[in-house]
């Protein structure tokens, strides 16, 4: 069998979470198929780490795909050249994403439909192409895949496609999120937050993340319970807007605030596991592998009760109103004071976190290509 596979986001040093989402599923998917060649399209030169066996080939086309227009020349004219040429039985696409011009069967995968629900919080152009593109490529696709049931839904209510044209498969978290020692801890505290204790928010600045009420509620905390507990904030600027500048401006507490950049996996599991929780409030989520990765760590989770996060969560979180700075707050008061209740949250955080494994996407994601495959050869039949 030929399948060809879209990984133009595995970049070295660089994967983010559908980078992490593509190399740790199709990873799995190639060992453990080597009857089966599996052709890589990336955009640009790619590190010899990614071909993960003998049978990946693997193909670089240009022009690189990081602006509209050029997702547009790359996946309406570079991609099917170069599946015209493989003749591959399937087009997987993990970053849902498939050419309109080609006619190979795909398999797309689509985390998340945040641009539908919060259009501004994107550049004019980049959710334009999503909003435009998107719904045709969800139809176009033989089968979809998506990380959670509210997403699942979600594409449904908003496109029309029937559910049983989807599958639903979790996310896994990185083997480096687990328990860490008090010395580690220890050390992770004496480099960040000057020896305190912390809460830690780990995501892309954008608003969707709600780091505007966040630092609000922080800043609330600490007026209301004077202690020397500091707010680690792990992330890039990506989209760093007038709402999240202005929130952080008006803090009293600002010092307290310590930004750290994105970090890689092995830093960023030992700053998270140091924390007292990790806090994650945001306003729309298609999974929130965050959360996963702080049961794994046995760190205690804030989070928001909408959209996916209640469904991946279950009953392991303290859950907020993202819109509520009071209940944000108030969820980092009891953490912080209760530590019966942040015991109680890892213990239940231990349980939840057996039913994420990248070993568990894996599977799921190869049972989405062969009943993608199936379908279409019953149809040549």
């Amino acid at each position: 069998m030929k399948i060809a596979v879209n990984t133009r986001l595995l970049l070295k040093n660089k994967l983010e979470g559908i980078g992490w989402f593509t190399y740790e599923s199709i990873k799995r998917i190639v060992l453990l198929h080597p009857e089966d060649e599996f052709y890589f399209i990336f955009d640009r030169p790619y590190s010899d780490e990614f071909i993960f066996a003998d049978n990946v080939i693997p193909i670089v086309v240009g022009p690189p795909a990081r602006h509209p227009i050029l997702f547009y020349l790359w996946f309406e004219f570079s991609i099917p050249r170069v599946l015209k040429k493989i003749k591959p039985d399937i087009f997987v696409s993990p970053d849902a994403y498939l050419s309109l011009s080609s006619d190979v069967d795909d398999l797309i995968v689509i985390h998340d439909l945040n641009f539908e629900h919060f259009p501004e919080h994107l550049p004019w152009l980049v959710r334009k192409y999503y909003r435009y593109f998107t719904p045709r490529f969800a139809k176009k696709a033989k089968r979809i895949a998506t990380v959670s049931q509210f997403s699942k839904n979600d594409i449904v209510e908003q496109y029309g496609i029937n559910s049983n044209k989807i599958d639903v498969l979790y996310n896994g978290s990185n083997n480096l999120f687990k328990p860490i020692s008090n010395s580690d801890k220890k050390r992770s505290r004496d480099k960040y937050s000057d020896g305190y204790e912390y809460f830690v928010f780990v995501g892309a600045f954008n608003p969707r993340k709600n780091l505007q009420n966040i630092f609000s509620a922080f800043d609330k905390f600490k007026k209301e319970n004077d202690n020397d507990i500091k707010f680690v904030v792990v992330g890039e600027k990506m989209y760093w807007s007038e709402e999240i500048k202005n929130s952080f401006d008006k803090m009293i507490h600002k010092k307290d605030v310590v930004f750290t950049g994105r970090l890689e996996s092995d830093e960023l599991s030992k700053v998270v596991g140091s924390a007292i929780a990790l806090v994650y409030a945001s306003f729309f989520e298609g999974f929130g592998i965050p959360i996963i990765e702080a049961f794994a760590a046995e760190v205690p989770v804030i989070t928001s009760n909408v959209t996916s996060m209640p469904e991946i969560a279950g009953d392991a979180a303290l859950f907020v109103d993202p819109n509520n700075i009071d209940e944000i707050c108030n969820a980092m008061l009891n953490i912080s004071s209760d530590k019966e209740l942040a015991v109680n949250l890892i213990e239940k955080g231990r349980i939840r976190r057996k039913d994420f494994s990248w070993e568990k996407t894996s599977e799921n994601l190869w049972l989405s290509i062969q009943k993608t495959i199936d379908k279409n050869q019953n149809q040549k039949i």
